[in-house]
C-alpha cells in the first residue's frame, strides 16, 4: 500500500501541496478499508439449535436441528448425559437418534474433532418401552401403562391371541430399524389361525403409528397393520402376498373365519413401499382371507403411503371407517372380497395423490394379464357390497394433472375393472376427474356383463363436481356405461359443478385439519337412500340418508385429525 502511495506522489507531483495530501490521505483509508475486507462466508460452526420432543421414553426418536452435523448418520457421535445414543438419520443439519436406556442431560453431538452440548435439558419419559422384533407365538397382552416398538416383520403365530388394552400406543420402526437387515418396515401380521384383540374405546383407542418424533413422520414410515384369515379368496394356494410379507395365501374355506376384533384403532403414517417395482407397498390395513367371524369397527387410516385399506378376497364385515389424506386408493377390493361394509368417510389432500391414478374404489377380480378364468375359475368373485360411503378430493375443478407433493395424478370415485361385481349404495363421491370409470379388458365385457345382470349395482349413487362423472374404458363404450349409471330404477345423480351448493354440505367439510362432515340442515343428501336390491341384507342399517353421515358425527373423540404433532411420548 505504502508503494502505491509513493507512486502517486510521484505521478501527482505540480498539484498543489494541499489538495496533494488530501487525495493522498483519502487513498489510503480506501485501501486499508479493502485490504481489510473478507469476501468469504466463515464456514458454519457445530451447533445444537433445538430438540424435539424435549421428553421421550426409551427407544423413541428425537431430530435434534442445528448446524455442521456430518450427513453420514454413523460419523454423529450423540450422548444423552454419559449415554450413546444411535443415530438412523443425518443431513447436516438435522439428526434423528433413538433414546437409549438411562438416557441423562444434556445432549452432546461429537463430529469432525468437535463436540457441542445442548443448553436445554431432556427429560426421559415416563411409560418404558419395549422392543418387539421377533414372533408372538403364544398369547402374549401389550398394556396402556407401555409403549411397543415393531422392528422388521412381527407375526402374531397360529394359536396365539394378542390382547391389545385400550389406550395403547404401537409404534412401526423405519426400515432402517429392522434387526434382521432385509430393511423392512416394522408391520404386525396377524397369521391364519391367530388374532388380534385390540378393543379400544371412544376415550381410550389404539394407537398404531410411527416411531419418529413429532414433525418429522411421513407417508410409509413403517409397514401397517396386516390380518391374514382363512376365509376363501380366488388366488391359488401358491399366491405370493404383496409388499413382501412371509408365506403364501393357503386354500382356505372357512367364511364364518375369525381373526379377532379390531375396534377404535387409529393406524398412521404407515404403508411402506419396500421397492420401486409395483405392488411392493404394504397399505394401511391389509385384510387377506379374513372371514365374517372377525369384527372390525371405528378404524382411521392416516396418512398411508399406499392404500388406506385393502380387502385380499375374505367375507369380513365392517363398519365405520375414516381413510384420511392416504397416497393411493381408499377402498380396494381385489381377490373375490365378498363382504359388507357400512359408513366409510374417505378426505384427501389434493395436493397428493399416487403415480397410478389414485381412486376412491378401486375393484378387481384378478391379477392385471391374468385371465377371467384363473384359479379357482375366478371364483369367489369380488362381490363386496359398500353402503352410506363419502369420498372428498378437490372443493374446486378437479385436476387430472399430476399432484404437486405426490407422485402422480387423481383419476375416478370408482374404477370398477377386471370382471369384478362389487356393489355401492347410498354413497356421494365428490371431487373427482372422473366419477365412475367403467372398465373392461380388451376381448372381454366382463364387468359390464356383471352390470347388466344385475351383479355389480350402483344405486343411491351421486356423483359430484368431476370433469367426467361417467366414462367406459377399454372394451366398454362410455354409451354403454352411462345407460348402466344412469337407469332410472337405480336413482344415482350426477351433481354438475354449477349445482354443488344445493347440497348443503358442511362449511368445514374439506378441513384437513378439523373436518365436520354432517350435512346442513335441509340438505338432499339426508333423504332419498334406497335399499334395494343386495342393499337390503340385513347387515345394513336401513339409513334415510346419503353418504356416511345424517344428523350424529361418528368421528367424535376418537378421532386425531393432525397426527403429525401429536405427542404419543407422554
Amino acid at each position: 500500500m505504502f508503494m502505491q502511495v509513493n507512486q502517486l506522489r510521484r505521478r501527482w507531483h505540480g498539484i498543489p501541496s494541499g489538495w496533494a495530501h488530501l487525495l493522498i490521505i483519502a487513498l489510503g483509508l480506501f485501501l486499508v478499508v479493502s485490504a481489510c475486507k473478507n469476501e468469504d462466508t466463515p464456514a458454519p460452526v457445530l451447533s445444537i439449535t433445538s430438540f424435539s420432543p424435549a421428553s421421550a421414553p426409551v427407544g423413541s426418536t428425537v431430530v435434534i436441528t442445528g448446524t455442521a452435523f456430518n450427513a453420514t448418520p454413523a460419523s454423529n457421535t450423540v450422548t444423552f448425559g454419559a449415554v450413546p445414543a444411535t443415530v438412523t438419520g443425518a443431513s447436516t443439519t438435522s439428526l434423528t437418534v433413538i433414546v437409549p436406556a438411562n438416557a441423562g442431560t444434556p445432549i452432546s453431538v461429537a463430529t469432525g474433532g468437535a463436540t457441542v452440548t445442548s443448553t436445554t435439558a431432556f427429560a426421559l419419559g415416563n411409560k418404558p418401552v419395549v422392543t418387539v422384533a421377533s414372533n408372538i407365538t403364544a398369547t402374549t397382552n401389550w398394556t396402556a401403562g407401555t409403549i411397543y416398538v415393531i422392528q422388521g416383520f412381527v407375526s402374531v403365530t397360529s394359536g396365539a391371541t394378542l390382547n391389545i388394552e385400550k389406550g395403547t400406543i404401537i409404534k412401526g420402526a423405519a426400515k432402517e430399524q429392522d434387526p434382521s437387515g432385509q430393511a423392512k418396515g416394522g408391520t404386525l401380521i396377524i397369521q391364519p389361525g391367530a388374532k388380534i384383540n385390540a378393543v379400544g374405546t371412544v376415550d381410550s383407542p389404539i394407537i398404531f403409528t410411527s416411531s419418529k418424533a413429532a414433525g418429522s413422520r411421513n407417508y410409509g414410515d413403517w409397514g401397517g397393520v396386516v390380518l391374514i384369515g382363512k376365509a376363501p379368496t380366488n388366488q391359488p394356494g401358491a399366491t405370493a402376498f404383496e409388499g413382501g410379507i412371509p408365506g403364501t395365501i393357503g386354500t382356505f374355506s372357512d367364511v364364518n373365519d375369525n381373526s379377532g376384533v379390531m375396534q377404535y384403532c387409529r393406524i398412521e403414517f404407515a404403508g411402506i413401499a419396500l421397492s420401486n417395482l409395483a405392488n411392493s407397498e404394504i397399505n394401511g390395513l391389509t385384510l387377506y382371507g379374513v372371514g365374517a367371524g372377525t369384527t372390525i369397527d371405528h378404524i382411521q387410516v392416516s396418512y398411508s403411503g399406499d392404500d388406506s385399506y385393502e380387502w385380499f378376497g375374505g367375507t369380513v364385515n365392517l363398519k365405520n371407517l375414516i381413510a384420511f389424506r392416504g397416497w393411493d386408493d381408499d377402498w380396494d377390493t381385489d381377490w373375490g372380497y365378498s363382504g359388507k361394509v357400512q359408513y366409510g368417510v374417505s378426505l384427501r389432500d389434493p395436493e397428493v395423490a399416487d403415480q397410478s391414478g389414485s381412486n376412491g374404489f378401486e375393484s378387481d377380480n384378478f391379477n392385471p394379464g391374468a385371465p377371467a378364468t384363473a384359479a379357482n375359475n375366478g371364483l369367489p368373485l369380488t362381490s363386496v357390497v359398500f353402503a352410506n360411503m363419502s369420498n372428498f378430493v378437490f372443493t374446486g375443478t378437479p385436476s387430472n394433472a399430476a399432484s404437486p407433493k405426490g407422485s402422480g395424478p387423481y383419476q375416478s370415485g370408482m374404477h370398477l375393472r377386471r370382471n369384478t361385481s362389487i356393489s355401492i349404495f347410498n354413497s356421494l363421491l365428490y371431487g373427482y376427474p372422473e366419477g365412475l370409470r367403467l372398465d373392461a379388458q380388451p376381448g372381454t365385457t366382463n364387468t359390464l356383463d356383471n352390470a347388466t345382470a344385475g351383479n355389480l349395482q350402483l344405486h343411491g349413487v351421486i356423483v359430484a363436481n368431476t370433469t367426467t362423472p361417467v366414462r367406459g374404458f377399454q372394451a366398454i363404450t362410455d354409451a354403454q356405461a352411462t345407460t348402466f349409471f344412469n337407469t332410472a330404477a337405480y336413482k344415482n345423480q350426477i351433481i354438475a359443478s354449477a349445482d354443488l351448493a344445493k347440497l348443503l354440505l358442511n362449511s368445514a367439510n374439506f378441513n384437513l385439519t378439523a373436518p365436520n362432515f354432517l350435512p346442513q340442515t335441509g340438505s338432499p343428501l339426508l333423504t332419498g337412500a334406497i335399499w334395494d336390491g343386495k342393499g337390503a341384507d340385513a347387515f345394513f342399517t336401513k339409513e334415510t340418508f346419503i353418504g356416511a353421515f345424517g344428523t350424529t358425527d361418528w368421528t367424535k373423540g376418537w378421532t386425531n385429525w393432525d397426527p403429525q404433532n401429536a405427542n404419543y411420548d407422554k
